[in-house]
């Protein structure tokens, strides 16, 4: 170990091991900007849009079963779900998207 310590020149050693430790830096902070940031930006769309969940809105959820809220309380959601007009609860992040009258129409 002493003698490989002596045969390496003192300025190359610190500069080799600066050079080798920038590239898994620099993979990280490529591999945060793409993948990490699109995913909290999608994330937090995605607790916006189930904050603003109201009475009347068509939603679909994540089981693909589509139908109309009738009522929204804490966590829970009340569906109405054709063609029989049947009820069902769910939990507030089990829906998938909300469709609305505008988005129906285009």
């Amino acid at each position: 170990m002493l003698a490989m310590w002596l045969q390496s020149p003192v300025g190359s050693s610190v500069l080799g091991n600066l050079g080798g430790l920038a590239l898994p830096v620099l993979f990280f902070v490529v591999l945060y900007f793409l993948m990490i940031v699109p995913n909290q930006k999608k994330q937090k769309k995605w607790q916006e849009m189930l904050a603003q969940l109201k009475s009347g809105d068509k939603v679909t959820t994540n089981g693909g079963i589509r139908g109309t809220v009738l009522s929204v309380k804490d966590d829970v959601v009340i569906l109405r779900v054709q063609p029989d007009g049947v009820k069902l609860e769910f939990v507030k992040s089990a829906i998938a998207t909300v469709s609305t009258d505008e988005q129906a129409a285009a």
